[in-house]
């Protein structure tokens, strides 16, 4: 099982940056910070899912080819975009 911040965009730096400010507690928190630490990630905008359609695709893909069965994505776009293109891949 794996939850990550998803934002489908053509502004990946901008939606990392986003990213980076709204879930910026779960850097600091020992649990969220030792799986950052792990992975080489600075903070949470280093492990959103984000980009375009096909980008974000591919991410997700890749972490079914890792061994993810289930998948949870917290959506914190600020348009429909995200939401209408995660309803494509059920």
């Amino acid at each position: 099982m794996c939850a990550l911040p998803v934002c489908v965009t053509d502004d990946a730096d901008a939606a990392r940056a986003l990213a980076a400010e709204r879930f910026e507690i779960y850097g600091r928190l020992p649990s969220y910070r030792a799986m950052l630490d792990r992975e080489g990630a600075a903070g949470p905008g280093d492990v959103a899912v984000v980009g375009d359609e096909d980008a974000v695709s591919a991410q997700i893909e890749t972490l079914a080819k890792a061994g993810v069965t289930d998948f949870v994505a917290i959506d914190y776009s600020t348009g429909s975009r995200t939401r209408e293109f995660l309803k494509t891949l059920l």
